[in-house]
């Protein structure tokens, strides 16, 4: 899949100067990239028994969604705080500058079941660990974490060396 750099535009000093920002919307429009991006993404979790796929917000919903698709089971959106409509639990972490929270409907995982999460991009790690310990803490089983872009200078592995996880692309600068 390393073919798939190529559609993925770089952006200099974005969000603020000295940040190279990896932008996949170029390869969300490209038909092909994208269905093979989701495929690969999939594929490590065929066999797995898979009983749910979990999204963090925002662009793990695209990925995510299409995953569970392709899994044939269900999938569960991990929010910011105020956006989902019944009653959640909630995982805070820490930012290099604050705080955030995730929320997720306290019924959307039933202890035991077998959970996939998936992101688009693993950078520091912060809310990846956020949305692994609120499956967990609702009683889901994290059988992997799966990853579109890893940007491995940023170390965010370090932060969940206890979970699997896949990774289709990685960026070491």
């Amino acid at each position: 899949m390393e073919h798939l750099k190529e559609k993925i535009r770089h952006v200099p000093d974005f969000p603020k100067p000295g940040i190279l920002f990896y932008d996949i919307t170029t390869l969300l429009r490209d038909s092909v990239g994208l269905g093979e991006a989701l495929d690969g993404l999939a594929k490590p979790f065929r066999d797995e028994h898979i009983d749910l796929v979990v999204g963090i917000e925002s662009r793990g919903f695209i990925f995510g969604t299409a995953v569970a698709d392709r899994l044939k089971t269900g999938f569960v959106p991990v929010r910011k705080p105020g956006k989902l409509p019944a009653r959640t639990i909630q995982q805070s972490y820490d930012l290099e500058y604050g705080s955030d929270t995730l929320e997720m409907h306290y019924d959307a995982i039933e202890p035991g079941q077998r959970i996939l999460i998936v992101d688009d991009l693993l950078a520091t790690g912060g809310t990846a660990r956020a949305c692994v310990d609120l499956v967990t803490g609702a009683g889901g089983n994290v059988v992997s974490l799966a990853f579109l872009v890893e940007l491995q200078f940023l170390n965010g592995r370090a932060r969940l060396d206890d979970v699997p996880m896949f990774v289709a692309l990685q960026y070491s600068t």
